[in-house]
């Protein structure tokens, strides 16, 4: 049963060919699946000319594989790898929506908590959150740099369970699937945590990394910068259990080891700010203030946080 429902997972579509998704793409064809990455222009081009630049470590390697600005790629593919910003989500739903196949399953690989349910509005396939935790950058048009990180986590959200199981084999294959082309990936029982987990990270690192210009081996050598990434985890930690998720008492220690996994790297919010783009900062710390007002719950460190970010995000748009 497994061996025939990964065999229905292939072909591929990224949706969001960025970092993230040229680099999880690169790889599931290099392990010989068939993937059509989406993306812009900019990185669509230099693909399909010279194909895509993996680089991992000290290894490089070139893989052709097809690549298009054009939404209507979705069609036919049986596992779709949802990679854009979560300020994109709505949009990018709507325009894959008429061109996706009716049991194409959908993985958003994306930051946030909410992206799941915004996607399921749209659309009626099976849609599960993955949490990324493997550090890539676009170091160039059409070249994808792996900088660390350790696997992904993938589950079912409760309120979407189904009795039958089928989502649980669903997950197992796509596990099969990653694990064979080299990246670790891990079937979660408890993904709705494990999404406030990663939420609490990145309010600790993302916004601080953007407003420093600093890697997170930097950030956490400094004792002040420590204590106001703690802040932020246990305001976002706070506003979680307010919700019914209940998170490891330590998860403000937690944040701060993640920092030992990749030091030089940068937050996706840091990048985005350096290319004069749109953060994800509404979805992050933004989220928590938001969810902690109608919560009644104070979140004074992720505000300032999210407020200077946006200040930032103002000043590097229009420079």
């Amino acid at each position: 049963m497994q061996a025939n429902t990964q065999r229905k997972l292939t072909p591929v579509a990224v949706v969001g060919a960025g970092a993230l998704g040229c680099l999880f793409g690169g790889m599931l064809a290099r392990n010989g699946a068939a993937v059509t990455l989406i993306g812009r222009a900019t990185h669509v081009e230099a693909i399909r000319q010279s194909g895509l630049l993996l680089e991992s470590g000290n290894e490089k390697q070139v893989i052709a594989l097809p690549a298009t600005e054009d939404m209507t790629a979705v069609h036919g593919a049986a596992l779709v790898l949802f990679c854009v910003k979560s300020t994109d989500t709505d949009a990018a739903t709507r325009a894959m929506a008429p061109h996706l196949s009716a049991g194409a399953v959908v993985l958003s690989l994306q930051n946030g908590v909410d992206n799941v349910e915004r996607i399921r509005a749209q659309i009626a396939n099976e849609v599960f959150p993955g949490l990324v935790y493997e550090a890539a950058q676009m170091a160039a048009p059409g070249h994808v740099r792996r900088t660390g990180g350790s696997g992904v986590v993938i589950g079912q959200l409760a309120a979407y369970r189904r009795a039958d199981g089928a989502g649980a084999a669903l997950l197992d294959a796509v596990a099969s699937l990653f694990t064979s082309a080299g990246v670790q990936m891990r079937v979660s029982a408890e993904v709705d945590v494990d999404l406030w987990t990663k939420l609490v990270m990145n309010c600790a690192y993302n916004a601080i990394s953007a407003l420093g210009s600093s890697p997170y081996g930097e950030m956490v050598a400094l004792a002040d910068v420590r204590a106001i990434m703690g802040d932020a985890a246990r305001e976002a930690a706070a506003v979680a259990a307010a919700k019914g998720i209940r998170l490891p008492a330590n998860i403000a220690a937690d944040a701060i080891k993640i920092a030992d996994g990749m030091p030089m790297q940068i937050s996706s919010t840091a990048q985005d700010i350096r290319r004069g783009r749109r953060t994800e900062i509404d979805h992050l710390n933004g989220y928590v203030v938001r969810a902690g007002e109608a919560l009644g719950i104070a979140t004074p460190v992720n505000r300032t946080l999210y407020a200077l970010t946006k200040l930032l995000e103002r000043r590097s748009a229009s420079s």
